[in-house]
């Protein structure tokens, strides 16, 4: 597999640019070239959010990209007059859309691809998700939901007023300030990440079990045995004072008196305790 992806990565960064632009958008490029930059990822589609004005053909249901003109098309805001101006080019069913940053990137492990979908989270694009197709390769897509699409004409025909047009280029710059906060937040969660990912996987696991140094185990278990040896010392010392009394009360009394009798009893009940 890492083979494989590293083949995959190779291939795509090296084959020439698809898009209509032919070129990374400036406000994301920063993000691409940091993703590329990894053993673990690369990017393989992307766009920074764009406003666009397409014409379709009347009959058709949805607008396809493939059978449609583009009358207007800013990876930046836009202004009423140049909406204006693409619909005067109108023949057919225009419409107007603003579409988010959308970012695609093959990576390396699934938990790789679960950093990116959190980091994705993190930052607003809460449309994002995942993907593993049958050859092994995993997809984290990059989404957001504060898209716009309106239509504006039918057959050439212009359907709304001018002030909504106004209207409809203010609501769209809106969003287009909303998208690049939003991108400069995933921009800066995914630096923090990375950074946080490669200092975990170079930190060394330490032992659960605490070792104490041999000299002070030593010192304590002397310890101990030291204790013990008083102990005893104070415990014989106790046994022979009982004694020598005794002994001493057995020479002060006669041997038929019946008080000799009491200490000889204890000395006897000394030895069974």
């Amino acid at each position: 597999m890492e083979k494989t992806f590293s083949q995959w990565k190779n291939q795509c960064l090296n084959k020439l640019d698809q898009s209509r632009k032919g070129i990374v958008d400036e406000d994301i490029a920063q993000v691409v070239s940091l993703l590329n930059s990894c053993e673990e990822y690369f990017t393989t589609s992307s766009c920074s959010g764009r406003v666009v004005l397409i014409d379709g053909a009347p009959e058709s249901s949805h607008v396809l990209k493939q059978n449609c003109v583009w009358l207007f098309v800013s990876h930046q805001k836009c202004s009423s007059e140049d909406l204006m101006c693409g619909l005067a080019r109108s023949s057919g069913d225009a419409v107007f859309k603003f579409e988010p940053f959308v970012l695609h990137v093959q990576c390396r492990r699934l938990d790789d691809a679960q950093l990116m979908h959190s980091v994705a989270i993190n930052s607003g694009f809460r449309n994002s998700g995942l993907t593993v197709s049958k050859t092994g390769k995993i997809i984290t897509a990059v989404r957001s939901t504060h898209g716009l699409e309106v239509p504006l004409s039918h057959e050439g025909k212009l359907l709304v007023e001018h002030e909504y047009i106004h209207f409809l280029t203010r609501i769209a710059n809106q969003k287009m300030e909303e998208n690049l906060r939003r991108i400069q937040r995933f921009y800066q969660n995914l630096q923090s990440a990375l950074t946080t990912e490669k200092l975990q996987k170079l930190q060394i696991p330490k032992s659960p079990i605490s070792q104490e140094p041999q000299d002070t185990r030593l010192e304590t278990e002397r310890g101990e045995e030291g204790e013990e040896e008083q102990k005893e010392e104070k415990k014989k010392t106790s046994v022979y004072k009982r004694r020598r009394r005794r002994e001493h009360c057995r020479a002060d009394c006669c041997h038929g008196d019946r008080s000799s009798l009491v200490p000889e009893l204890d000395d006897c009940l000394d030895l069974f305790t």
